[in-house]
């Protein structure tokens, strides 16, 4: 890679208050660099996900790195990314952009300081849980589901997901990229809970898990009879995150905060 430099962002995707939500690093570049640096850059962030996008004939290219490894679909880095091009006026206001991802194209419109995701419904099926799932989050399950990234487990009430303290050892163990934990929301304006914890990808809990919400929004969405929810990440940070399912597709609503903007002085 030359010894071009280039811009870095850090943004807190699923909120609109500096600090809470999701934090994600968001590199602009003008073509793709070797992946080992691209996984170092995310190494060197240390943030959950690290996006970096690059311009190409239809929108762009957008892959997201966490400390340890590529993921084959983020949430908060995708919000983060299309924050970025609005800040850059590359996104105006009531316009769409299409990322070319692992996960094939996904959408992001801008509606004044809202975004929405366009995002593919991630089905989950009931099953056993492995060993060490229940053991390392000490809690007595109602149901237990697997998708194709994560474990479901859904517990009795909200109070149970927000007292949740795993054991992150034995939690790395179980074969999988994170485990989603959820219930019910005591609020009326809130219909579920969740918290997301990934240590085997390097990330104890995700402060606020769109691609989790792909899950949750087909989940709760049977069980509650609607098509549209909100749904509320209670995490330290905390993220409320908007769902609508519509037939093999969930959209996600949030915003985002720009907290930091700086130049890389390595390429």
């Amino acid at each position: 890679m030359s010894d071009s430099r280039h811009s870095i962002f850090i943004v807190d995707a699923f909120t609109n208050t500096p600090f809470a939500g999701n934090p994600a690093a968001v590199v602009p570049l003008a073509a793709w660099p070797d992946d080992s640096w691209l996984q170092n850059m995310a190494m060197e962030t240390n943030l959950a996900d690290t996006a970096y996008f690059v311009p190409h004939a239809t929108g762009y290219e957008l892959r997201w790195f966490t400390p340890r490894l590529e993921v084959d679909l983020c949430g908060h880095a995708t919000l983060a990314s299309a924050k970025v091009l609005a800040y850059l006026g590359q996104l105006g206001d009531g316009t769409e952009v299409a990322f070319s991802t692992r996960s094939g194209v996904l959408r992001a419109t801008r509606k004044g300081d809202q975004f929405q995701l366009d995002f593919p419904i991630i089905a989950e099926e009931k099953t056993e849980p492995p060993a060490g799932l229940i053991e390392s989050l000490n809690v007595q399950p109602r149901y237990v589901g697997r998708s194709k990234f994560d474990f479901l487990v859904e517990v009795e009430s909200e109070s149970l997901v927000r007292g949740l303290s795993p054991d992150f050892k034995q939690l790395a163990t179980v074969k999988c990229r994170g485990v989603i934990v959820t219930a019910r929301s005591d609020s009326p304006n809130v219909d579920f809970v969740s918290r997301f914890f990934a240590p085997a990808a390097g990330i104890d809990e995700d402060p606020v898990t769109g691609s989790a919400h792909c899950c949750l929004a087909d989940f709760w969405g049977k069980r509650l009879g609607k098509t549209e929810m909100v749904g509320y990440q209670a995490s330290a940070r905390g993220g409320t995150v908007e769902v609508k399912v519509q037939g093999d597709r969930v959209f996600l609503g949030g915003e985002a905060v720009i907290v930091a903007q700086g130049e890389l002085l390595v390429g």
